[in-house]
């Protein structure tokens, strides 16, 4: 009786915490020497919000999402980087910031504080965005609403990406009008505690209907007619509907040096003094080639120039290994058939390259420790805790441009897709803090082809940092065309996340219902239709990307 009141006390516990119930935890935990919830400013709230949302933005994009667009890839403890070794991935943060959220809107209704209401949708918006692009069918109508009591709130039902979508179109329409006054006319906006921008709602605005364009283009393989006239009315009213043009409206959060958790993920000041967890990452060799390809700058700003660059000649005595001058000098008997890159500049990884990518390039020293110096390593400005270059990127004027662009080329009425592009690629230089650069690398290999392909390549390179949009644009358009590496698990890239084995085992009704709505590919194998390679409703019937 004992044991199996101890299971049965666990079980409570566990849908207790569990993020599917979207309870407040304030309520079952409750500090003493905490803020009431019921009397805090709901500007408080609204900058946890904001900072981990950003957090959450860079966590993906330069995380594993950067190893599955292929920015980067690691050399040690590398297998969910580089090889797509994924399995229950856990959806909670998310939920829980929208807890945090809700709270901050319901305060904002009853105070009549309508930048506060307005900012909140957006966050809204954005966080379910990034729940169902990454996993497919999720808790919205009935998530976050724990405290409404009866199981369709403690184990919510999912809806479709198919009602998702417009329903974060929806909140973003109702931002857009709620953000629409000047700043004069608000009530209570804390500037300091907006680490966004800084209190301005004409700033707010402009990434809302921003969004609605990132948003509607997720449907443009999936329902053209809507997305089509969504991005044109938007376009077609710039006075009702303004959007992020330039670099200086990007919605970007600054990182700090004050704390670890403050600061930029992996820095070897306050949250990596060993260094390894930098030594670990190193840039994708797609990505490298395809910069150097077109000589572009940005590149610099990214990565380290080898240590020591590798020169096999054939002229040299049999057995030549020696280390000249900085470059590793061999002959081609030592090299035999090991896959070598000899660029004196900027060597990448290749993607899963191997079961010991930390062998690559004839490293003299393989292993955890990750000291590889024929290989590039990120740009030093990766090791530090805060400065002008590292910032969680929301989203940003290149962004939308390409948008522009990519509709452009659809014959879709959004402008020049050429002055779109150049507009897109220009507003990356600035923001990376080079346009002077900007000039000679739009004349060159970059100058705009006429193709969405290469519209999508830029929209790829310029996402650096951002790769979960870079993956999102791959699984609607197969562009650009990246390969799985051999010791990859499949031999194609992923298309989403799998669900969480907490939500499959406690909120099992629904959840299966919404497992079994996936379609399974060539790729699932023994995943079943909850796998990285199954197809959601966003995907099934485009033949994208595969």
């Amino acid at each position: 009786m004992k044991i199996y009141n101890i299971k049965i006390a666990g079980v409570l516990l566990t849908l207790l915490l569990s993020v599917f119930s979207c309870r407040d935890l304030s309520e079952v935990n409750e500090n003493p020497n905490g803020v009431d919830p019921e009397t805090v400013n709901p500007n408080l709230i609204l900058t946890t919000v904001l900072t981990e949302t950003g957090k959450k933005v860079v966590d993906l994009g330069f995380g594993e999402i950067a190893g599955v667009v292929q920015h980067t890839q690691k050399d040690a403890w590398f297998s969910g980087h580089n090889d797509y070794d994924w399995a229950s991935q856990s959806w909670s943060d998310y939920y829980s910031i929208l807890v945090d959220n809700q709270k901050v809107y319901d305060k904002s209704v009853e105070l009549g504080l309508e930048f506060q209401q307005g900012v909140t949708l957006v966050m809204r918006a954005y966080l379910f965005g990034l729940i169902t692009d990454l996993w497919g069918d999720a808790p919205y109508t009935n998530a976050i609403q724990g405290d409404l009591g009866g199981s369709d709130y403690l184990l919510p039902s999912y809806n479709s990406q198919s009602e998702i979508y417009p329903g974060i179109i929806a909140d973003l329409e109702q931002a857009n009008t709620l953000l629409s006054k000047n700043k004069d006319d608000y009530d209570q906006i804390y500037s300091d505690g907006d680490v966004i921008y800084n209190g301005d709602p004409a700033k707010w605005r402009k990434l809302a209907n921003s969004l609605k364009l990132r948003y509607y283009m997720r449907l443009a393989e999936k329902d053209p007619g809507m997305a089509k006239s969504g991005v044109e009315g938007i376009l077609a009213n710039p006075g009702q509907y303004p959007i992020i043009l330039s670099s200086d409206d990007d919605a970007v959060m600054d990182y700090l040096d004050d704390k670890n958790s403050n600061s930029w993920p992996g820095n070897t000041e306050l949250s990596d003094p060993s260094g390894s967890g930098y030594r670990r990452i190193k840039m994708c060799a797609t990505l490298v080639e395809a910069m150097q390809a077109k000589d572009d700058p940005r590149l610099g700003l990214w990565a380290k120039k080898v240590e020591i660059p590798l020169n096999v000649d054939a002229s040299l005595p049999a057995g030549t290994d020696e280390i000249i001058d900085g470059v590793r000098y061999l002959s081609p008997d030592v090299v035999g058939d090991e896959l070598v890159d000899t660029d004196p500049e900027y060597v990448g990884l290749p993607p899963s390259v191997s079961a010991l990518p930390s062998a690559y390039n004839l490293n003299p020293t393989p292993g955890q420790l990750s000291y590889n110096p024929h290989v590039s390593y990120l740009n030093e400005i990766y090791t530090e805790p805060s400065g002008d270059l590292l910032k969680s990127r929301l989203m940003s004027a290149a962004e939308v441009n390409f948008i522009l662009a990519e509709a452009a080329q659809m014959g879709w009425s959004t402008g020049d897709a050429k002055t779109n592009y150049e507009n897109a690629v220009r507003a990356s230089f600035e923001a990376w803090g080079i346009p002077d650069d900007y000039d000679a690398y739009i004349a060159g290999e970059a100058a705009f082809d006429g193709t969405i392909e290469q519209i999508i390549e830029q929209k790829w390179i310029a996402s650096w940092t951002a790769a979960a949009e870079a993956w999102f644009d791959y699984r609607r358009t197969g562009f650009p065309e990246l390969e799985a590496g051999p010791a990859a698990n499949r031999s194609a890239l992923p298309v989403r996340f799998y669900y969480m084995q907490d939500e499959l085992t406690i909120n099992e009704t629904n959840a299966m219902e919404a497992v079994n709505k996936l379609e399974e590919t060539a790729y699932t194998q023994a995943d079943g239709k909850n796998s990285a390679w199954a197809k959601s409703w966003l995907l099934q019937g485009t033949n994208k990307p595969w």
